[in-house]
């Protein structure tokens, strides 16, 4: 971020306290309350430098006020620009993700063609992502934080943070498949295997480059066969057999379905039968 690199994010804590205790600006206290000097005496690079220091010494909820100062008192600055970036990357560290996403979308409203832009964009991206709940939670952060992750890789997609985005993506992405299973696991114990089936299809037919896709055909082979529809339960079969023959899920589909005398094979006319024509066939229909 060069909102950052730029100024004195390396610098050692004892050596800033110095440097701005020669501006002037007390850093022990809070310097701006009662008995200190107002912050309205301070210059806005006097107060950004402020704001870093607390970012040294781990206090991001102090540094996000003294970058919020600088926006309220010198709006209209070069300084105001660079805190307002700071002031998301302070509020993030907080772990406040929702003043993090207001000021970056602050500064991508006010400055989109800006260098940092995109680090913004990518701190709104993660304001969502950093808070993707456990799998059984409900999953709207994580739609929400796979828009944002997208909105990166199609705006930057030669920046670092478009690199970055398009692994945390695949991870959002995989989450959401993860949901999915979860439910139709849940309907399957409990021999709703209509609504199991439509989970199972969901990531078949909408997350097949998840990490649950062998799972869910395993588990459409364990539905059909339970409804007594062979012909799909062999082609959710054949598929596995096709692209996931090392894994424990075509292992188990397989004693299944040659434990009643059935082949893996591709067999009537089902929304399986067009999967197997476009996986393994290649030919979309």
């Amino acid at each position: 971020m060069a909102g950052v690199s730029s100024r004195s994010m390396g610098l050692g804590a004892l050596l800033l306290s110095v440097a701005l205790a020669g501006c002037g600006l007390d850093v022990e206290r809070e310097g701006f309350g009662p008995g200190g000097v107002p912050i309205e005496n301070f210059t806005a690079e006097q107060i950004f430098g402020r704001g870093e220091f607390e970012l040294n010494r781990s206090k991001p909820e102090k540094a996000a006020y003294f970058f919020s100062e600088i926006e309220r008192l010198y709006p209209y600055s070069d300084w105001a620009k660079r805190a307002l970036i700071m002031q998301a990357y302070a509020f993030h560290q907080d772990r406040d993700y929702e003043n993090s996403r207001s000021a970056a979308q602050r500064y991508i409203d006010f400055y989109p063609a800006d260098d940092d832009a995109a680090y913004a964009q990518y701190l709104l991206a993660l304001s969502y992502y950093d808070q993707i709940e456990e799998v059984g939670r409900d999953q709207g952060l994580t739609f929400q934080a796979l828009q944002a992750l997208r909105a990166v890789i199609e705006r930057y997609p030669d920046s670092d943070y478009a690199r970055s985005s398009v692994l945390k993506f695949d991870l959002a992405f995989d989450h959401l498949a993860g949901k999915e299973m979860e439910i139709g696991r849940y309907y399957l114990r409990r021999e709703h295997y209509g609504a199991a089936i439509n989970r199972f299809r969901s990531v078949v037919e909408d997350f097949q480059t998840t990490t649950h896709t062998a799972e869910a055909l395993h588990r459409l082979v364990e539905a059909y066969l339970s409804l007594g529809l062979t012909d799909e339960a062999q082609t959710a079969g054949a598929i596995l057999g096709y692209n996931y023959q090392s894994t424990e899920w075509y292992e188990d589909s397989y004693k299944l379905l040659t434990g009643r005398g059935l082949e893996l094979e591709a067999a009537g006319d089902s929304w399986l039968r067009q999967v197997y024509r476009q996986m393994v066939k290649g030919k979309w229909l």
